[in-house]
């Protein structure tokens, strides 16, 4: 674990609100926002104390359009930014054209402050600009791994979900920001608040660092082999009952060595050998997400039986099927242990930048009202 990490982990909860900037890119994506910031909110809320203050950014405070066309006013232009525990630049379409050489400057200044940078959706790639990520693991969109690897081989470019190196913190996009700030958060206030907050938002299963973003075949082999891409969404979409090789073959409109030759040569494995590793992943993602017991996992993932498929998921992912459940548990229970509060922290509203605060107090004395307020009980 990094030394910032550590410190985060090891310190007890104090009554200094944390400011968390968000930069908006022109084209940014409304989801990875709304993603990011909504956990904020409900920690807030859930906690019945100001644990976060938020602020939206751009680069001179004017509107900045999102991807979808909905217009954002800012909370402040980059130079009338507030004192920052931490910026998240939120990228999004046509990110080599989304910014400008005053916002890579501004990020270098606040990289030279020591505060924790991160960047969502495409924004990463902002981040590669300035040289913040140069020695950093980091995480995007997988529409633009390939680019910034290429563009910044400094960058160690990950599939993962989200990455939090020391003080960078880099996810993907759509709803994966959600998970990387209930990570964070989780770090600030201990696992009960992340646990209230995914209740209240319907989230199954928070995603960890160690979850890969799923990157569609076709995207890595683009429209050069159709009849491959053609054989694979066969496979995926027929996990519980396994379509016979020469069966899928046909159904492509290929020999059975034609297609062997097509996996060998693009994905370097047998169309047989692929296919268990679909469903072996699928069957980590029920282990992790549901209360399936292993028998139906096994059935539902086309298995014969389940000492053959315990052999199985043991020799390709490492450990036995249980082994991977009862870890995941007792991971759980020993994040309970951290602290939480549940009061109401002193002096909320006797800090500098009180318009901001003041809309982050009544937002949260609002809630108060509303009829689902309290339904999630913090212990």
């Amino acid at each position: 674990m990094s030394e910032i990490n550590s410190a985060r982990q090891g310190t007890a909860v104090t009554n200094k609100t944390r400011n968390i900037g968000f930069l908006l890119l022109n084209n940014f994506t409304m989801i990875a926002l709304a993603s990011a910031v909504e956990p904020l909110r409900m920690a807030n809320q859930l906690s019945g104390s100001e644990l976060y203050n938020w602020h939206t950014i751009s680069e001179d405070g004017g509107q900045v359009m999102a991807s979808d066309g909905i217009r954002i006013t800012p909370d402040s232009s980059m130079a009338a930014a507030p004192a920052l525990d931490t910026l998240i630049v939120v990228g999004g379409v046509n990110i080599t054209r989304s910014y400008s050489r005053r916002q890579v400057s501004w990020l270098q200044s606040l990289a030279r402050k020591h505060i924790l940078i991160g960047g969502v959706c495409t924004g990463p790639y902002l981040l590669a600009e300035a040289g913040l990520l140069d020695g950093y693991d980091c995480s995007a969109h997988w529409e633009c791994i390939a680019s910034l690897q290429e563009a910044y081989p400094k960058v160690r470019c990950t599939n993962h979900l989200f990455v939090i190196d020391r003080d960078r913190m880099t996810s993907s996009g759509g709803t994966v920001p959600l998970d990387m700030m209930l990570n964070m958060i989780k770090r600030d206030f201990g696992y009960q608040l992340t646990a209230g907050i995914s209740e209240m938002f319907i989230c199954d299963r928070v995603r960890n660092e160690s979850d890969y973003q799923r990157i569609p075949l076709r995207h890595v082999l683009g429209t050069t082999q159709p009849k491959l891409v053609e054989a694979v969404a066969l496979m995926e979409a027929n996990i519980e009952e396994a379509i016979e090789l020469d069966e899928l073959a046909s159904y492509v409109g290929l020999s059975r060595r034609q297609l062997e030759r097509l996996f060998q040569k693009y994905l370097q494995c047998s169309p047989s050998k692929y296919y268990l590793k679909l469903r072996l992943f699928r069957a980590r993602q029920l282990l992790k997400q549901t209360s399936m017991s292993i028998i139906e996992i096994a059935a539902a993932c086309g298995f014969v039986s389940t000492p053959h498929f315990s052999k199985c998921y043991r020799e390709h992912i490492g450990i036995p099927p249980r082994e991977e459940r009862s870890g995941m548990r007792s991971q759980e229970r020993a994040q309970t242990v951290a602290p939480l509060v549940t009061t109401a922290l002193p002096g909320l509203n006797q800090k500098a930048g009180g318009a901001a605060n003041a809309l982050a107090m009544h937002a949260l004395s609002e809630a108060q009202f509303e009829p689902t307020y309290g339904s999630v009980t913090l212990q």
